[in-house]
């Protein structure tokens, strides 16, 4: 239940970031069988696609590469649970919750331990300008990008052309970059999990191979795992990537404003907020990131002031797609364009 003292259709902007926390402290408790039943439905889902799509090869290849493009939502789906497991959120035995996310990361082709640290990064540095480069979209700002030489800025319009970032982009890093803990090279630890989950993976594709020789891998694994990367990557552009997102400098970061004001909510219909774990309720994720993703629909229902933050439809997302700087004095992020604009 709400707090009562908190009335909901209060204005966000009269409310501090960080006094929302005692609020949605309320929701942080999982339902084991609740997490257990979502579990349950998308893996299920997920290997009888796969077992159907299998099945379909002696039909159609044609039949088999729909099935497995249509299986990459739930790829999706188990890559949010595997993110609920990261933040505690989804069991309350946090052992059980790591195992789980740990078999999940070689579904995902994630090493857990190595995502886990550098998602906990995120969490606690986002949306500040002293602290990038682990666990985000690279932004510069519109003074870093003006002081490259010819050659940087057109490194870093390649890193940002949309081709790259959802085209080449997801394909490199769940298959090429998950595969070594980058930014954490110097642990055991975390190349041990990086190892293992390798290890794994190739176990896994060798079974198949084993059963069904190369076609399953080339016309379900791929194609559901490559679709499932770029839908991934599109996601976490569009929480962090919008015009009034929240950058700031050391002096003047708040962790708890910057999640609340840095972070979108991404309106999608039901069937998509379904698919993608309701992961688009990113600004009350980034608020509080133990509430289990199936109850963050119930802090927008109990505060529905929350729901006109940010608020960003598919539509609008795609605007996004162009805006690259941060503009220190507007506090906007722009397009190149609208940054050459500001530097003359």
């Amino acid at each position: 239940m709400p707090d009562p003292s908190g009335a909901a259709g209060q204005a966000t902007e009269t409310r501090a970031a960080r006094d929302w926390i005692k609020i949605l402290a309320q929701y942080r408790q999982p339902n084991t069988w609740r997490s257990s039943f979502e579990l349950a439905v998308t893996l299920g889902a997920f290997l009888g696609l796969w077992a159907l799509a299998w099945w379909a090869m002696s039909i159609s290849y044609w039949l088999t590469l729909a099935i497995s493009l249509l299986n990459a939502a739930f790829l999706v789906r188990l890559f949010a649970i595997q993110h609920d497991c990261g933040h505690g959120s989804l069991l309350t035995n946090r052992t059980a919750s790591d195992w789980l996310g740990r078999v999940l990361g070689v579904i995902t082709l994630t090493p857990y331990d190595v995502w886990r640290r550098t998602h906990s990064i995120h969490h606690s540095s986002a949306g500040h300008l002293g602290r990038r480069g682990i666990g985000d979209v690279h932004t510069k700002t519109v003074a870093e990008y003006a002081s490259l030489t010819r050659f940087d800025r057109l490194m870093y319009r390649l890193y940002r052309n949309p081709a790259v970032l959802f085209g080449f982009g997801p394909s490199y890093l769940f298959f090429l970059q998950n595969r070594v803990p980058v930014g954490l090279m110097n642990s055991p630890r975390f190349w041990a999990s990086a190892m293992g989950t390798n290890a794994a993976i190739v176990a896994v594709l060798a079974v198949i191979y084993w059963f069904g020789g190369i076609m399953p891998i080339l016309l379900i694994f791929l194609p559901s795992t490559i679709l499932a990367a770029t839908a991934g990557m599109w996601l976490f552009y569009v929480q962090h990537q919008f015009e009034d997102t929240h950058w700031a400098q050391e002096e003047d970061w708040d962790m708890h404003t910057a999640a609340l004001q840095g972070s979108s909510y991404y309106v999608l219909p039901p069937l998509l907020q379904w698919l993608s774990a309701n992961i688009g309720i990113h600004h009350v994720h980034h608020l509080y990131s133990r509430i289990p993703f199936y109850r963050l629909p119930d802090v927008l229902r109990d505060y529905p002031e929350l729901a006109q933050d940010n608020r960003m439809t598919i539509r609008e997302s795609l605007t996004s797609a162009r805006l690259h700087l941060w503009d220190e004095k507007s506090k906007k992020l722009l397009s190149f364009a609208q940054a050459r604009t500001v530097a003359h």
